[in-house]
């Protein structure tokens, strides 16, 4: 390591050779153990300017016993507590750690909801059975019993944690009497045995908004689970499901239908009643029209949410063409044949002499 390597470089290089040597990690390990007292009082003496001054100009010599007895020096790890903690599963190794909170904000909760394709597009008000923790109305969510109230742990004496001798420095754990709390409860509330919640099986209110589609996700703050001993309760997420309509396909806020066609209203044009989703829409169908044209219908589709405006619809014409015919509408149809032969005659020397050119 060189003499201008920055302070951050310095603690990277420590943390990666203390979770390297660890105790920890090398459990019966003498050698493993003795490399990270090493590698701890070299940082011990690194991460002061003044020590590390005197290193620098004397070497090992000009600090002595400055990183402290032992080779260690605790004042030198406070802001390192967190590089064990994450990785052995205890709090501020060389300092003083910090009580958790008895009062918590409870978790959020999922419920799926079927809704029907009407619903989606219009919007609905509805009911959500919900299967929750809700605070318990004799110790309003405390946990004690009336009248009481927690008391100072004894194991820890409030600190929240306890501390363990390991090798050559002091561990401290999170208390398990108390969780880390610093206080426990000697009086429990009979009614929910000192949890301070019980489950309950709700009906919640629920608004759906228009436009809502399959999978829409809608939060409801706050009604989620009631949090430990008072906390705040989290929030519910109602994930919706929506049916599939027997007529309309959905694409984004547009829809899409097919509505049959003779083949004397194609030819002739004609006017027929499209269903939407508000009613019927007289919609014209121009003479020739051709099987498979498309006619746009605005502005009724599904709504934007939590906007303006709709969707269009769109609507596919299928021609039908008659599967069985009487002898009069055959007769009817082949003299429709020969007219047609006689004024298509231009347009079939045209396709002809292309199919010609085309393959020779």
């Amino acid at each position: 390591m060189t003499r201008t390597v920055t302070d951050q470089e310095l603690k990277s290089a420590y943390r990666k050779l203390a979770m390297q040597y660890h105790p920890d990690r090398n459990p019966n390990n003498p050698d493993a153990e003795e490399r990270f007292k090493e590698v701890t009082e070299a940082y011990a003496i690194l991460a002061d300017s003044e020590k590390r001054s005197l290193y620098d100009r004397y070497g090992h010599a000009g600090v002595g016993n400055a990183a402290g007895g032992g080779g260690f020096d605790a004042s030198a790890f406070q802001d390192l507590g967190d590089i064990f903690g994450e990785f052995f599963g205890f709090g501020d190794t060389f300092g003083g750690g910090r009580r958790r909170s008895r009062v918590q904000r409870g978790a959020d909760l999922r419920e799926d909801l079927t809704i029907e394709f009407e619903e989606a597009a219009f919007g609905t008000e509805t009911r959500v059975m919900v299967r929750r923790h809700e605070a318990c109305e004799e110790c309003h969510g405390s946990g004690a019993a009336p009248g009481k109230g927690a008391t100072t742990c004894r194991s820890c004496a409030g600190r929240g944690q306890v501390r363990y001798q390991q090798g050559f420095f002091s561990i401290a754990r999170t208390c398990p009497s108390c969780q880390g709390t610093g206080n426990v409860i000697t009086d429990p509330c009979l009614k929910c045995k000192g949890e301070g919640r019980i489950l309950r099986q709700r009906s919640v209110d629920a608004k759906i908004p228009a436009g809502v589609e399959d999978g829409t996700r809608i939060r409801f703050t706050g009604g989620g689970e009631a949090g430990p001993f008072g906390g705040p309760a989290g929030d519910l997420y109602v994930v919706l499901h929506v049916k599939e309509h027997p007529f309309f396909d959905r694409e984004g806020n547009d829809l899409h239908c097919t509505v049959p066609l003779s083949v004397t209203q194609a030819a002739m044009g004609t006017e027929i009643r499209v269903p939407t989703l508000e009613g019927e829409h007289l919609l014209k169908v121009p003479e020739g029209t051709q099987p498979a044209t498309t006619f746009r219908i605005r502005n009724k589709g599904i709504p934007v949410l939590n906007g303006h405006g709709k969707g269009d619809l769109y609507v596919e014409v299928r021609v039908q063409i008659p599967s069985k015919l009487t002898k009069r509408q055959k007769e009817l149809l082949q003299e429709l044949e020969t007219t047609q032969k006689v004024d298509n005659q231009p347009m079939m020397r045209a396709l002809l002499g292309k199919v010609k050119d085309i393959f020779g």
